[in-house]
């Protein structure tokens, strides 16, 4: 009984710390409208990007370099700073007297807000069982899309006073804090919680020549492909679905409705996708998910009259597109050992911020160039491609079932399942 409550405090507090950063990726851009209208920031749309830009980059300094700590001083430490790191520099941003230091502040919170999302997965993937690890991360990483909706939803209440937006992701990051160091524990190297740490020595000799190594080389180039490629095609349609729709002919109000659609399949997505995972196989499954990700991006680059069959499209969209980087994700935690799972999870998901960075940016520029429609489709579904490929050539990890819970998956040959 104990185990069941010590697992589901694991759970909701990994949950709420993915949450947050859904929260803040979507904090800034409805909050938009309003930090123009501030009298000391003077915010202009140029500034909005470098500031956008500038958050993501520390977001990916933070998962590339914070998170890999957490295989020497354990998931608990790092989990517990990182989200306290976002929270202190977030509830400054009120307080910020002109645009440099707001950017400043957006750094360093993302510093903290990288290393939350990959080190709660890695929690998540040791405390369950070997065929519930897929499940483990899409189910988490639903809390990525509740908080997406969250600050949408505040930032209209809020409508000019978007500090309200940011004092609401800094003292919730607080809350969970102090509830993380009275009930979330340690998880060791043996997939079993722990009380005392990582037991395995060696993770202090884990670098990123580890991931390059022979034996890791192909499936490490291939997530890193296929995560660039997932990460892309997230940030760039909850930053520019809207206006993509807009440029195709319909309304504005739709076309913010769509965003909300769009992250409603993706948590129907994250919950499907997992339990075909661990029931089908992880490779199998992250191909179909690219696959059907590309198609329905492409349908979305034809006017489409009927408005119930476009919210189905978009809602189907966000169902594969959104949950096919979770997926490659469970790939890393099914497809490393141990000793490295941690650091290979961090700097996968830091590589995946560069498309983080790339998928609005080039949109951006599509939508500079006025054409946006259909071209703006066109590339998210070439992404989906990509990512698609990437993953084929990964070397498959075979279904789990319960009987193989105490042996990690092996890695076999691209045509297995």
């Amino acid at each position: 009984m104990d185990n069941t409550r010590t697992l589901s405090w694991q759970a909701i507090l990994c949950w709420l710390t993915v949450l947050l950063e859904g929260y803040d990726m979507v904090a800034l851009g409805a909050s938009s409208l309003a930090l123009r209208h501030s009298d000391t920031l003077h915010i202009t749309d140029s500034r909005l990007t470098v500031i956008s830009t500038i958050t993501l980059v520390g977001v990916m300094i933070g998962a590339v370099c914070v998170t890999p700590l957490a295989d020497v001083i354990g998931r608990r430490k790092v989990l517990i700073a990182s989200v306290a790191t976002f929270s202190v520099f977030t509830l400054l941003l009120p307080l910020a007297p002109n645009y440099q230091v707001f950017a400043g502040l957006r750094l360093f919170a993302g510093f903290g807000l990288g290393a939350c999302m990959p080190t709660a997965l890695t929690a998540m993937a040791e405390y369950l069982p070997v065929h519930r690890r897929a499940r483990a991360n899409t189910t988490t990483m639903t809390g990525y899309h509740f908080g997406a909706v969250a600050a949408s939803l505040l930032a209209i209440a809020a409508a000019q006073n978007w500090r309200v937006v940011f004092i609401g992701g800094g003292v919730v990051g607080l809350a969970l804090v102090g509830i993380m160091l009275f009930k979330l524990t340690e998880t060791g190297s043996t997939g079993t919680p722990e009380t005392t740490g990582p037991q395995d020595h060696d993770a202090e000799k884990v670098t990123l020549l580890d991931l390059l190594r022979p034996k890791f080389l192909g499936r490490t180039i291939a997530v890193w492909i296929s995560t660039f490629m997932g990460l892309l095609l997230v940030y760039g349609l909850n930053t520019w679905l809207p206006r993509l729709m807009e440029a195709a002919g319909y309304n504005m109000s739709a076309s913010v409705t769509m965003l909300l659609v769009v992250n409603a399949g993706g948590i129907a997505g994250m919950l499907l996708a997992g339990y075909l995972a661990d029931t089908r196989g992880v490779s199998r499954t992250v191909l179909v998910w690219f696959g059907a990700g590309a198609v329905l991006l492409a349908l979305l680059s034809i006017r489409i009259t009927s408005s119930v069959l476009l919210d189905v499209i978009i809602f189907f969209a966000g169902v594969f597109v959104f949950s096919a980087q979770v997926l490659v994700y469970a790939y890393v935690t099914h497809s490393y050992p141990d000793r490295i799972r941690g650091a290979a999870l961090g700097i996968t998901s830091g590589v995946g911020r560069l498309g983080a960075i790339t998928g609005p940016l080039f949109t951006g520029v599509l939508a500079t160039a006025g054409v946006a429609y259909p071209w703006g489709f066109y590339f998210f579904a070439a992404a989906a491609v990509l990512g698609l490929v990437a993953m084929a050539a990964a070397p498959a990890v075979r279904r789990v079932d319960e009987s193989d819970t105490h042996h990690q998956p092996s890695a076999s040959h691209p045509g297995a399942s």
